[in-house]
């Protein structure tokens, strides 16, 4: 960062109460209170919010697109899906009948 720029926070808003926080995008500020203001300016005009978080830029941490191992899952849990159950299998051949009042009589 040189001498003649301001910092940057990350802004983040929320819709409305109960709602998560999104990331809506950066401003330079030379403080967090001016960030706040710089923020409601540049995203709060156009979109409906309730609340801004602003974070300086240099206090974000974030994992490196070279380390995908982080990622990968360590055990196979493939159990806990009811994907792979005879009885989901059912379920969805019954779904696709039609009802009893739509079949032909039967003879």
């Amino acid at each position: 960062m040189s001498d003649t720029q301001w910092p940057v926070f990350e802004v983040f808003h929320q819709q409305a109460r109960g709602e998560p926080h999104v990331h809506v995008g950066s401003v330079h500020a030379s403080d967090a209170e001016v960030a706040l203001l710089m923020a409601k300016e540049q995203f709060g005009r156009r979109q409906a919010c309730v609340n801004f978080w602003v974070v300086p830029a240099d206090a974000i941490t974030a994992t490196a697109y070279d380390d995908v191992d982080i990622f990968e899952h360590g055990t196979d849990k493939s159990y806990r899906e009811a994907y792979g159950y005879e009885t989901t299998r059912r379920v969805r051949a019954q779904t696709t009948k039609r009802p009893r009042s739509l079949r032909p009589p039967e003879e």
